[in-house]
């Protein structure tokens, strides 16, 4: 089922949304890596349920527990596994889609390919699995962070709402000063009455993350099948929901001419520079040094408050209801993911380059 992600720095993701307990183990992570728990459990708690008015109310601590691997506070360089216990699960509420295909689900799909899923909560195809990408993520964070590598994400775009301001003209310390985890405060606001608005009217609503990395050194990617971006791209698009990736310039320098996208190449000191940075941090899918941004599109979530016409396992036309404790946008909750699964293939390129250079 594709449980695992990355090449050196290599997570597994375990459990379902409504079984006893989800987790990760991590393989190849280096040893003497300072482990901050406070921080894992501070991103964990920045991607819970129930944490403010315009997400889900299902109310789990997310709290977690290493099994392994850590001693003294620091990495052994032996497998990690985290584990966290799932302990407010109604399972209940899904009783009624046992059998049922839900719109935009992946009922069908699953069921269609191994013959058997758990319905509860949608079990693997749950978004709380990625609780332990979020987990696994945190700890390479750390990791960059000594190697003065930071990763960063905010909300920009929320149905048609979106700021118009280049992550540059935002301070991205403000990200975490409301619900909505947006850094323009002009719009912010806006953006929550809007998703309340719309909670209220037993709808959901999409939206935009964007991501940010600063301090990467030239040389991550290959220039082949494993480019930089081509990685990043899978890494946002295995995220539930998502629709859509694009970094640097994106679909907007498909209607630029070559004389206006091309970042001019200079000298600043001993570091060699672009003027400009519309190839967003990455040409020939490698790094040239400079910021990595990107946006990742996620898709209204497919479970509203509202009947819908669908059909059973036997073909048979049913109306489907929307029941439970579900999230009315999940943008504000995927800022984590979105910088988790950032961190996670950056240190595993970091990792990878380290040993394809030979030095004296």
């Amino acid at each position: 089922m594709s449980n695992s992600f990355g090449s050196l720095f290599k997570i597994t993701t375990f459990g379902e949304s409504h079984g006893k307990a989800i987790g990760v183990t991590i393989d190849g992570c280096p040893a003497g890596i300072e482990v901050d728990e406070a921080f894992i459990q501070s991103e964990l708690e920045r991607r819970k349920p129930g944490q403010s008015k315009i997400t889900t109310q299902r109310k789990e601590p997310d709290s977690f527990e290493i099994l392994s691997g850590v001693f003294e506070g620091q990495t052994t360089g032996t497998p990690i596994a985290m584990v966290i216990h799932n302990t407010d699960q109604k399972s209940k509420d899904y009783a009624h889609i046992a059998k049922s295909y839900r719109p935009s689900h992946a009922d069908f799909t699953y069921q269609e390919k191994y013959g058997v899923r758990d319905y509860r909560g949608g079990g693997r195809s749950s978004a709380r699995e990625t609780a332990a990408r979020v987990a696994a993520g945190a700890l390479a964070k750390l990791a960059l962070r000594q190697l003065g590598i930071e990763v960063s994400a905010y909300v920009s775009q929320v149905g048609d709402l979106k700021t118009e301001k280049s992550y540059l003209e935002l301070d991205l310390s403000k990200t975490e000063n409301t619900i909505v985890r947006c850094p323009d405060e002009s719009i912010a606001e806006e953006m929550i009455t809007y998703i309340d608005g719309v909670r209220k009217n037993g709808d959901t609503v999409g939206g935009v993350v964007t991501g940010v990395i600063t301090g990467t050194p030239v040389g991550l990617g290959e220039p082949v099948f494993d480019k930089l971006h081509a990685r990043l791209g899978a890494a946002m698009l295995g995220i539930n929901a998502v629709k859509g990736f694009e970094y640097g310039s994106g679909f907007e320098g498909a209607k630029m001419k070559g004389s206006e996208h091309n970042d001019i190449i200079e000298k600043d000191g001993d570091q060699v520079k672009t003027r400009t940075n519309l190839s967003g941090g990455i040409q020939g899918g490698i790094s040239n040094g400079e910021d990595i941004y990107f946006s990742v599109a996620f898709k209204p979530v497919a479970t509203i408050m509202r009947d819908q016409n669908s059909i059973d396992q036997d073909g048979n036309e049913i109306t489907v209801s929307g029941k439970g404790r579900h999230d009315p946008c999940v943008v504000p909750r995927a800022v984590p993911i979105v910088e988790a699964m950032s961190a996670l293939t950056i240190l595993d390129f970091y990792l990878l380059n380290q040993s394809t250079v030979l030095k004296a």
